[in-house]
């Protein structure tokens, strides 16, 4: 019987590593299952494969996406950049000597000729503007070409034509301009008055020199004057406010909302520094086509005043 003590001893350490095995082999089981019923095996799979967000939670961000993507390659091409050039005369003299202060009655032409020539310097500015019409009217801003000696614009396409100064109107800061040709790509006029705080809206023009530059914004307000800007009582004062970025160089450019349709004349900034610092400023479509139909038309601005104020009542 002492013989087989060992062996006894031996299954019955089997036993209980089986026991032990079989145990392990279940709680592990039992875990997996569990772990499945709470959805953690999706989560540490993911963890080690790469990160991806799901279809329909992205499905409305790409068409968002798009949908800026077909505005912009509509707008762009009739959208144009604007250079004016203005010729200022500048008479720069020699001082006159004591001699030349005493020239008898009869001599100021013969000295005259001793004073330096009058030296011509050319001033340049440049903005924005967008095609209306298919023979090729542009509406831009007045502050872009006011005084200007030449008008130039060019397209995406790299086409430049000649512009003619068709009118300009300083109390609504809006200019119409005329380049010869037909078939010109031209925008579509939106509703500036349906339009709604909180909307998408898009500018387009040629900043700092950067050409057919398109941003994106929300209409961050209406009806919003700009005292600093007015030169008299009857200036434009319910300009469209945007966060879409705006700089020097966009003046005259389009405001378009999320259909594609021109809703304002980008005109102006707020800022301390002359460059965007979160607001800009538009003038309603629905205005400016009433100038622009006035300037094509009469050359001028009819407009009808009456003496009369109106404040808001306290």
């Amino acid at each position: 019987m002492q013989g087989l003590e060992p062996e006894l001893e031996t299954m019955r350490f089997s036993i209980s590593r089986t026991k032990i095995v079989v145990f392990a082999g279940l709680a592990f089981a039992f875990g997996v299952l569990f772990a499945s019923s709470m959805d953690w095996t999706n989560s540490v799979f993911a963890q080690q494969g790469t990160a991806k967000p799901r279809t329909e939670e992205v499905k409305s961000l790409a068409e968002a996406s798009n949908a800026f993507v077909s505005i912009s390659e509509h707008i762009t091409p009739a959208v144009v950049s604007v250079q004016a050039e203005r010729d200022a005369r500048a008479r720069t003299t020699r001082p006159r000597t004591q001699q030349q202060q005493q020239v008898p009655p009869g001599f100021e032409e013969f000295f005259r000729q001793f004073e330096a020539p009058q030296q011509p310097r050319t001033q340049q500015s440049s903005g924005s503007g967008f095609i209306v019409s298919r023979d090729g009217y542009i509406l831009t801003n007045n502050h872009v070409v006011e005084d200007a000696d030449r008008v130039q614009v060019a397209m995406q396409d790299r086409r430049v034509f000649d512009a003619k100064v068709v009118g300009r109107d300083p109390t609504t800061d809006v200019a119409v301009l005329k380049i010869e040709g037909k078939n010109f790509t031209a925008v579509s006029f939106g509703d500036d008055e349906s339009l709604r705080t909180g909307e998408w809206v898009l500018a387009i023009g040629n900043p700092l020199g950067l050409d057919f530059t398109v941003t994106a914004g929300i209409v961050s307000a209406k009806g919003r004057g700009l005292p600093g800007l007015q030169r008299s009582q009857y200036d434009i004062s319910d300009f469209i406010q945007t966060d879409a970025a705006i700089n020097p160089g966009n003046s005259g450019g389009p405001l378009v909302n999320a259909r594609g349709e021109v809703v304002g004349i980008n005109s102006a900034i707020a800022s301390q520094t002359g460059f965007y610092s979160g607001y800009g400023f538009a003038i309603p479509i629905s205005l400016a086509k009433q100038v622009m139909d006035d300037l094509i038309q009469h050359g001028e601005v009819r407009r009808a005043v009456i003496g009369v104020g109106i404040n808001e009542v306290t």
